[in-house]
């Protein structure tokens, strides 16, 4: 997984901080937080299914002796598997603070 992208969700969430989303002249909507976060969170996982993917095609083309280079089939799980983890991870905390926001009493 490419640490640049990673990088680049948290400085696009602190731009996007300092500007509220305000509407147009044309009458559109500028782009929010959470359109933001939405598409990054969605790139994220299609980031990760890509890698799971390529970790699979590995797995396979080793099994069918197609390629004997053990060290990009390690690469290719273990860059799936961080990917896995980050998504995971992510996934927990937003439940977490679902969970909170629902038992806040108005």
């Amino acid at each position: 997984m490419d640490i640049n992208s990673l990088l680049g969700v948290s400085s696009i969430v602190n731009e996007n901080v300092t500007k509220p989303s305000q509407i147009g002249k044309d009458g559109t909507k500028t782009s929010s937080i959470f359109d933001t976060m939405l598409n990054s969170a969605i790139d994220n996982i299609n980031n990760t299914n890509g890698l799971l993917s390529d970790a699979e095609n590995a797995e396979i083309s080793f099994a069918l002796g197609e390629t004997e280079n053990t060290h990009d089939l390690m690469i290719a799980l273990q860059k799936a598997s961080v990917a896995l983890q980050y998504t995971v991870a992510v996934r927990d905390k937003f439940l977490d603070a679902y969970k909170e926001i629902m038992q806040m009493q108005i």
